[in-house]
């Protein structure tokens, strides 16, 4: 089933079956008037409210106030301090975890902007530090954003796809038939033998 035109799906259970870019969501949402920034997760709920009659709204940027805590320590929150994936930060994790090649990882992206989104002031570094650890959930990376990833990844190693010249372009062509249908938003070996004639 090809997707719809946005205006034409009925409730969420459909939208949800096909694969939205960001930027598809971000547009879907400012023609409506509602909020409009954020990742996939946070655009995705603006849309299920939406579809539920519930209008949530672009919020008013408010000023951030200047950090000025000297020392950083587990204890400081993450909202006190101004955190930043700046340096400063980056030097406090590296002394924390004893990495010298600390990275951020996706969840603790997606972690810093819930607490800042929710104005949450109780949470601190140490609870960063947790979730770089693993041992507290506060706020996921939406990895749904990684499906074409992943379906290139699969596609190139399966050695059916070999007989392709043009691989990249081949994947990309599957990958628009896919992403425009309510099928699973996934490589597999069926799905090319299903489209091989149209791809040649």
């Amino acid at each position: 089933m090809e997707r719809p035109e946005f205006d034409a799906i009925r409730d969420y259970a459909e939208f949800s079956k096909y694969y939205w870019y960001r930027e598809e969501l971000i547009a879907i949402c400012k023609a409506r008037g509602l909020k409009a920034d954020g990742g996939k997760i946070e655009l995705n709920r603006v849309i299920e409210a939406y579809f539920a009659g519930e209008k949530i709204l672009p919020e008013k940027k408010r000023v951030a106030k200047k950090a000025s805590v000297a020392e950083l320590t587990p204890e400081t929150g993450l909202i006190e301090c101004g955190f930043t994936f700046g340096p400063r930060f980056r030097d406090f994790f590296i002394k924390q975890t004893g990495e010298e090649k600390f990275k951020f990882n996706v969840d603790m992206v997606a972690t810093a902007k819930a607490v800042k989104e929710n104005g949450d002031e109780a949470f601190t570094l140490g609870d960063l530090l947790d979730i770089y650890y693993g041992k507290q959930t506060y706020a996921t990376y939406d990895r749904s954003a990684l499906q074409w990833n992943k379906f290139v990844q699969d596609f190139c190693a399966d050695d059916a796809t070999k007989d392709f010249p043009k691989r990249l372009k081949t994947a990309a062509a599957l990958w628009k038939i896919v992403r425009e249908s309510d099928r699973e938003k996934k490589y597999t070996r069926e799905l090319l033998e299903e489209f091989r004639d149209s791809l040649n």
